[in-house]
């Protein structure tokens, strides 16, 4: 599928000019200003923002604000463009959370590869956290409140890890969010569903218990949720490309050398 991305500009030439060289690669969602892309973020999947600065209603310094600083929108990228071109606008731009800040007038190979950049980095990114044993969640994070948010959702499936029946609906109820919003922003920070960001933790907690090798596999495998070894086994060599006991003596020769 098209990544959904959401251009925001008060003059509908640009936007048509914007949407006819990028929809070839993008989903397109528009707005002519900060609020009307508020209402568009609230109900649609975007995971990039480019927005002109000058526009009224609300301008893009007040909507790059307003991303960032909420909780359900906070994660997507921002990319401003604008004609001020003085070192205090950028300043300005990049102090609020914006992830770049493009002159007008720009080349459309300026704006493509800065886009194509942002998205690929945080793909890649989410791809290291899921097959690395132990990496932290907030590895994921692009800005305070997400990582704030991950760090707060780690540790919540941390303290419930052997309860097997965890899923998105008691940890809304634990962090007290509806599930819907919960069910969301996972998705969108991390590229997983709850339930598969459930079973990586539970992967990943495993593998720092292994380390400590007083623990016997079967044993790991109950602290950590799982209902059977084989099942525990199988889900980690899904997961990181090796069994348990794989790992373990992978870590210890690294130790020796």
């Amino acid at each position: 599928m098209q990544p959904s991305i959401l251009l925001v500009d008060d003059e509908e030439e640009i936007l048509e000019f914007l949407e006819r060289i990028l929809r070839v690669k993008y989903a397109v969602c528009k707005a002519e200003n900060g609020k009307e892309a508020l209402a568009i973020l609230s109900t649609e999947a975007i995971q990039l923002v480019v927005s002109d600065v000058m526009m009224p209603e609300m301008d893009g310094f007040e909507l790059c604000k307003a991303i960032k600083g909420n909780f359900e929108f906070s994660h997507i990228p921002v990319i401003l463009l604008t004609a001020k071109n003085t070192m205090q606008a950028k300043i300005e731009g990049l102090e609020l959370g914006a992830d770049a800040y493009i002159e007008k007038p720009f080349s459309k190979e300026h704006l493509l590869a800065q886009m194509a950049s942002l998205i690929s980095n945080r793909s890649m990114i989410r791809e290291y956290f899921a097959s690395s044993p132990l990496i932290h969640m907030k590895s994921m994070a692009y800005s305070k409140a997400d990582e704030q948010f991950l760090e707060l959702l780690n540790e919540t499936i941390d303290k419930n890890l052997d309860d097997p029946a965890l899923d998105v609906e008691k940890l809304a109820k634990i962090l007290n969010i509806t599930r819907i919003t919960l069910y969301r922003k996972i998705k969108a920070t991390t590229n997983l569903s709850p339930v598969e960001l459930i079973t990586i933790t539970r992967l990943k907690k495993a593998a720092s218990l292994l380390l400590q090798g007083d623990l016997r596999v079967y044993e790991v495998a109950d602290m950590v949720g799982f209902s059977s070894q084989s099942n525990f086994a199988r889900s980690f060599h899904k997961q990181f490309g090796m069994s348990p006991t794989d790992y373990l003596q992978t870590k210890q020769s690294e130790t020796k050398l």
